[in-house]
C-alpha cells in the first residue's frame, strides 16, 4: 500500500503512515489490468486491510499477501478466512523471499521503500516475476518510465522487462490522502529479453560506468571503452552524433552497444560492476 516514512519504527521505518485505497472503482481496475486467473500466484505487498486482496482472491489461483503491520493482521485474517486462496503472511517487505514458481505482483507499495521493492523485484532478471500492476508514488513512476534514462538499475531492468505508466491517480483515492499523488505502472517481462540474463552483471557494469552523467556526450560517455575506430561503428549503428547525451539511448541502441562490446572490445577492459 501507499506508505509514508514516520518516525515510528527506526528498525522497520516502511510501516507506518499507511494509505489505503478507498475508492472501490480503481480496485477492480487495478486487478481488471493485471488480467490474472486461476493459474496465477498474486503476490501483494503491503495488503493493509485487504481492500485489493479480497478482489484479488477472487481471481487468482493463489494470493500472498504481505503485511508488517499487527494492526492489520487480525483484519485480514477475518476478511480471507473463507477464502483458502490467500496465504497472509506478516512480514518486513523487504525480508520476504519471493516465491520460487512464476508469480505476478498487484500491489499498491510504501512510498518510503518503493525503489528497493523494485530492485528487489527486478534485479535478478533470472527470478519468476512475470508482469505486475504496480500504484506507486507519481515522482518514483515518472522516473522509472522516462525516455531520458537516469539511472543505470532502471535500465538494466529495461532489457528484461516492459515499464509502462498508465495513468495518474489521485491522492483522493486514498484514506488518509498523501501529500502527493500516485501512479500506476505496469511491468510485463519481454517475451526476447534484449540481453541474455547470464550477461547481467556484464551489462550492469558497462551502464554503471557510462551513466555516470547521463547528460554527457556519447563520445565521451564512451571513450575509455571504445577506440576511436570503434566508436565510429557504434555511432553509425546507432544513428547518433557524437553529442548525443547518453542518457537519450534505448533500451535496443544499449543493447546494441553492449553487442559491440562483448564482440570487438577485449574482456580485460569491460567496464566492471561497482558493488
Amino acid at each position: 500500500m501507499a506508505k509514508k516514512f514516520h518516525k515510528y519504527n527506526t528498525k522497520s521505518p516502511n510501516f507506518s503512515g499507511q494509505h489505503l485505497i478507498h475508492n472501490k472503482k480503481l480496485l477492480h481496475e487495478i486487478v481488471d489490468r493485471a488480467n490474472i486467473s486461476k493459474k496465477d500466484t498474486v503476490l501483494e505487498l503491503g495488503a493493509g486491510k485487504g481492500a485489493l486482496t479480497t478482489v484479488l482472491n477472487q481471481q487468482a489461483g493463489k494470493v500472498l499477501a504481505v503485511e508488517y503491520d499487527t494492526n492489520f493482521i487480525d483484519i485480514l485474517k477475518r476478511k480471507t478466512a473463507e477464502n483458502p486462496v490467500t496465504k497472509i503472511i506478516h512480514q518486513d517487505i523487504m525480508k520476504i523471499h519471493l516465491p520460487k514458481e512464476k508469480f505476478v505482483v498487484v500491489s499498491n507499495i510504501p512510498y518510503a521503500i518503493t525503489t528497493p521493492i523494485m530492485k528487489m523485484l527486478l534485479n535478478k532478471p533470472a527470478n519468476g516475476f512475470q508482469k505486475g500492476v504496480i500504484i506507486m508514488e507519481m515522482g518514483a513512476a515518472k522516473r522509472f518510465t522516462s525516455q531520458f534514462v537516469k539511472d543505470d538499475y532502471v535500465l538494466a531492468w529495461r532489457m528484461w522487462f516492459d515499464i509502462c505508466y498508465i495513468r495518474k491517480i489521485s491522492r483522493n483515492n486514498f484514506s488518509p490522502p498523501p501529500k502527493v499523488d500516485s501512479a500506476m505502472i505496469t511491468i510485463t517481462r519481454k517475451k526476447e529479453p534484449i540481453i541474455p540474463k547470464k550477461d547481467y552483471f556484464i551489462f550492469l557494469g558497462l551502464v554503471q560506468y557510462s551513466l555516470k552523467q547521463p547528460e554527457a556526450a556519447i563520445g565521451k560517455a564512451f571513450k575509455r571503452i571504445f577506440t576511436p575506430a570503434q566508436l565510429k561503428y557504434v555511432r553509425r549503428n546507432l544513428g547518433v552524433t557524437n553529442d548525443t547525451p547518453i542518457g537519450l539511448l534505448t533500451e535496443v541502441q544499449w543493447g546494441m552497444v553492449f553487442n559491440t562490446m562483448i564482440k570487438y572490445v577485449q574482456r580485460p577492459l569491460w567496464p566492471r560492476v561497482k558493488k
